[in-house]
């Protein structure tokens, strides 16, 4: 009952924010399907089929590896390489834009949540591609476009839509893919749930519960396990310690993977007290696991630092307390970019060290995991750095810095930024994966 009322609460507060006059622009709409064939690789002589090594090498040789950065507030996503950091492709994802913001605004409380996204969460813009992964196959990318509370699946090859997906609120956030590329996870913020999606149909086949707004979801390494946060009402005013209920559920949850049940519930607020740290907040941010999946880093709201969680004793292990700049100690909560001190945190490969990205205070840091030091590497005023990502190949931390549209490239080995490459409008979740070289330049 208590949750269903805090839920009632956090949805209805978003509509709230929305309320009042609406002057939406609108663009050209386009959208078609895709068809693709496969067929069997014969020998020179058309005979005698190639073994199936071969034909794996082969589609191996089709592929290059790439980073998809979402450009949240412009709509696109560049396709990087990962190891010259030029661009492949720029790709426009919301080509039936005019068309989608008539169907969300048509919807019941549409123009009130519509409004509230853009206000209140994407800084007066509208949100239009938060999150990005390709197909393992390189073949197509799907993307989350909150202001439009859907998915959609693009081709890699014409640039146009497969198939588009509504969630059942009003905001598609973060997402995660099965290994296998079958299942596409969504969170849906204003549902206080995870959404399963077939990538093949462009359906949504099952839903697992969460906190109020979920957020991060990530696979285990074996693709048994789903490691989910929530993160409650960002959006709200009310952010000191004393009005931290107001907030709602925040939950870090384990689920299996192929029934959608809930293992294993934390509250990380109640973790973090019992470890010696009150009055944290319970919401989990960005989280990254150690390579044997023993422990979880993450990040919590208003924290500047993160959390090692260990997930065999069920216990807070260490909490590391990263610098703040001048600016971020003169700035109060309430100013804080939806909640977040620091937001983007990842793993290198080896399991050695981390790559925090300090929204607030301008810098990234990679940290020794074990001894726990660290090197900063400045990246300039107002750079809001808002993810972070390992390379394909482990020797780079990818860091989007949303307020100047650039991605930092900074090595894991040495702690210094060794590049810097120009993408498009409010750069933030950043995912590496594969493309086919044909579809590229």
């Amino acid at each position: 009952m208590l949750r269903t009322a805090r839920r009632r609460l956090a949805v209805g507060g978003l509509a709230v924010l929305g309320a009042g006059a609406l002057t939406i622009g609108l663009i050209g709409t386009s959208a078609s399907g895709e068809i693709g064939a496969q067929r069997d690789a014969v020998s020179g002589n058309g005979n005698v089929r190639a073994s199936v090594s071969e034909v794996r090498a082969r589609g191996k040789r089709a592929k290059r590896p790439m980073l998809a950065v979402s450009n949240n507030w412009d709509g696109t996503v560049d396709l990087v390489d990962p190891r010259t950091f030029k661009q492949l492709e720029h790709i426009n994802v919301v080509p039936d834009l005019q068309e989608r913001q008539a169907e969300v605004l048509l919807k019941p409380g549409g123009p009130a949540f519509y409004l509230a996204i853009r206000e209140a969460i994407g800084e007066g813009h509208d949100q239009l591609a938060d999150d990005a992964f390709a197909s393992p196959n390189g073949r197509r990318i799907y993307v989350s476009r909150p202001s439009l509370a859907d998915v959609v699946a693009i081709s890699l090859k014409t640039e146009k839509i497969v198939w588009q997906t509504e969630v059942e609120g009003y905001r598609s956030d973060h997402m995660a893919i099965s290994e296998d590329g079958r299942e596409l996870l969504v969170s849906d913020s204003t549902e206080a749930k995870v959404q399963v999606i077939n990538t093949r149909r462009g359906k949504i086949v099952d839903t697992f519960p969460s906190g109020d707004t979920p957020h991060e979801s990530n696979y285990s390494a074996d693709g048994k396990r789903i490691y989910h946060a929530s993160i409650g009402t960002v959006y709200t005013p009310l952010d000191q310690p004393e009005f931290d209920t107001s907030k709602g559920e925040r939950i870090f949850e384990i689920v299996n993977a192929r029934t959608k049940k809930v293992i294993k519930t934390y509250d990380m607020g109640v973790e973090l007290d019992k470890a010696g740290f009150p009055d944290m907040s319970s919401a989990v941010r960005p989280m990254t696991l150690s390579p044997n999946e023993r422990f979880v880093y993450f990040q919590v709201s208003f924290f500047h630092g993160f959390v090692e969680f260990d997930l065999k004793r069920e216990r807070v292990r260490r909490v590391r307390t990263l610098p703040q700049s001048q600016e971020a100690q003169e700035t109060p909560r309430e100013e804080y970019l939806l909640d977040s001190a620091h937001h983007g945190i990842a793993m290198n490969p080896q399991g050695t060290k981390l790559c925090v990205a300090a929204t607030m205070s301008d810098y990234a840091a990679i940290v020794n995991r074990r001894k726990m030091r660290f090197e900063r590497i400045n990246l300039g005023d107002d750079a809001k750095p808002y993810w972070s990502t390992p390379s394909e190949n482990g020797r780079y931390c990818f860091v989007s810095i949303s307020g100047r549209d650039r991605v930092a490239v900074i090595s894991y080995r040495t702690g210094e930024k060794v590049a810097q490459f120009k993408v498009g409008d409010h750069p933030q979740r950043m995912r590496t994966g594969v493309v086919r070289r044909a579809f590229v330049r």
